[in-house]
């Protein structure tokens, strides 16, 4: 046809556009197949498996059932991604072996601590980093305790800390970075934060290794009437137990550890006649029981010194010149502020201040990081007549028939002594307080002065365990309760310890008289400052 396109070029055309069309599909599938493909080799999954590593642990109640308490963090659904973001898979296990957090203390129910795990919503993930951040609601019934241990990616027992009472609302951070070039990150770091250990609860347990230092030794800082080996005394079992905490480990106690973590700070104990075991006990473990001729007597710079006709100063303090620490005791049986009611006579009564602190506790608290208080046995009718104390509130002689009591008054001061702590501690960040629950006594058939003894040696008789969350010490848990004050609760895994008194076997050995109130050293105390240390 004249003017038409020719059959050769009518080819040609077609040719063209056949070829235009394969072009156009080769690019088309040449950009589905660079879209982000999540190979194998970066899908990460995370399986720590947290068991306790106590074998024990373990295996205490065969037959009883465990309770295990699994949280399985699992991502199905992932946010948008933009250039090569991998996909992440989060799967973590925490195994848990309490029997009391299945109610099988008998009656009380079934206590439920649901941890829940929300990952329905995952960040943007932008330039191949993503971070997962995931909300754990932690609710548990347990009172007081310890620590919220830290976990590598492998699972690791990273660190133990102290926790707060009640209910706690914590959160689990995940961070998965991962580098551009799509390689497995090297410093992928899980952080567990969850409830930690109630040091009370848990088991006395044999351990060859114990005791921390020798009882023919520490004659430094041990007065004799407290170190058994030097009497008449043959079994030493006693020596041998340790103490383990049902739901963690508590950190080994050594001197080195301890002084490193008071180094530059003063720790002192204010109470009665067991705070002052506790401070020799400590000074003992400490150096090994080994005699430090370095260590500087500080006393004067406290007011610390023995007065004319006195038996023994009202306390003592020891620094450590390598780490600049300071150990002190001050001794105030009833934690009450004691002021002579007439100063001009040599037999005037004390005025026993319920609710005024010692006065020694209130001028040097600005120097003191640590203050473990404790009071108890001081408080009946013998004492306070033989020491000529009479109960003052206000300022003036006690009107209130609820405090006339001996019960009444003492506890009303522990929660006097532990409010007036409380609000110090605002106004002195760096300083941390505890009050020690009490120490048991184990007389049996009688008094100290009425043929009551002790004279159990087997160590444990009377069981090993303690389970209970609880303190045996009521007054003590209540007043400390809602405060920033801790409580070091040793009542319940002492009463167990009935044949580590002193008992007959002191120096003088007074025929008909037993001491079962103090605590031979080694011994018992040394628990209580290990539990102490891992709380500090």
């Amino acid at each position: 046809m004249k003017g038409g396109l020719k059959v050769s070029q009518i080819s040609l055309i077609l040719i063209g556009f056949v070829c235009a069309t394969v072009l156009l599909l080769a690019y088309v599938k040449s950009l589905f197949l660079s879209s982000p493909v999540l190979p194998q080799n970066h899908v990460l999954q995370l399986s720590p498996d947290l068991k306790v590593k106590d074998e024990e642990a373990l295996v205490e109640g065969s037959g009883l059932g465990q309770s295990e308490e699994s949280v399985n963090l699992v991502s199905e659904k992932y946010s948008t991604y933009t250039n090569s973001s991998p996909a992440i898979k989060v799967t973590e296990e925490l195994i848990s072996h309490d029997k009391e957090a299945l109610g099988e203390g008998g009656g009380s129910g079934q206590v439920e601590e649901s941890v829940n795990f929300e990952s329905e919503k995952y960040s943007t993930y932008t330039n191949s980093s993503p971070v997962i951040k995931v909300s754990e609601e932690l609710s548990t019934r347990e009172e007081i305790g310890g620590g919220a241990p830290n976990f590598t990616k492998k699972g690791d027992l990273k660190d133990v800390s102290d926790k707060k009472i009640g209910s706690i609302k914590q959160q689990t951070d995940v961070s998965t970075p991962v580098s551009s070039g799509g390689e497995h990150s090297k410093n992928l770091t899980t952080t567990l934060k969850r409830q930690g250990c109630r040091f009370a609860k848990g088991r006395w347990v044999v351990d060859d290794s114990r005791p921390l230092y020798s009882g023919f030794g520490c004659k430094q800082w041990l007065s004799s009437m407290w170190a058994c080996r030097l009497t008449q005394r043959t079994d030493f079992e006693y020596e041998k137990l340790r103490w383990r905490p049902k739901d963690c480990q508590m950190d080994e106690f050594t001197g080195v550890k301890f002084l490193k973590r008071m180094q530059n700070k003063t720790l002192a104990f204010i109470g009665d006649s067991l705070g002052r075991q506790q401070f020799q006990s400590l000074m003992c473990m400490i150096t090994g029981g080994k005699d430090r001729p370095n260590v500087l007597d500080v006393g004067h710079e406290y007011g610390l010194v023995q007065s004319r006709g006195s038996a023994r100063p009202d306390g003592w303090a020891y620094r450590f010149p390598d780490t600049k620490t300071t150990i002190l005791y001050y001794w105030s049986a009833s934690l009450c502020d004691l002021t002579p009611i007439n100063p001009s006579d040599p037999a005037t009564d004390y005025a026993m201040h319920l609710d005024r602190p010692p006065a020694f506790l209130s001028h040097f608290l600005p120097k003191f990081d640590v203050v473990v208080l404790n009071t108890g046995h001081h408080w009946n009718r013998g004492k306070l007549k033989a020491n000529r104390w009479v109960m003052y509130v206000n300022g003036v002689p006690n009107t209130n028939r609820k405090m006339a009591t001996i019960g009444g008054a003492k506890n009303f001061t522990i929660h006097s002594i532990v409010n007036w702590m409380n609000s110090q501690l605002p106004k002195h960040p760096h300083l941390k307080a505890f009050y020690r629950s009490i120490s048991p006594r184990h007389f049996f058939n009688g008094e100290w002065n009425t043929g009551g003894t002790c004279d159990n040696t087997t160590p444990l008789s009377e069981g090993k365990e303690v389970l209970q969350d609880e303190s045996s010490d009521p007054d003590a848990a209540a007043a400390v309760r809602g405060t920033a004050v801790k409580l070091l609760d040793i009542t319940a895994l002492s009463q167990l310890r009935d044949e580590g008194h002193i008992s007959r076997y002191s120096i003088k050995a007074t025929p008909g008289v037993q001491d079962c109130l103090h605590w031979c050293l080694p011994g018992v105390p040394d628990t209580w400052n290990e539990i102490l240390f891992a709380q500090l």
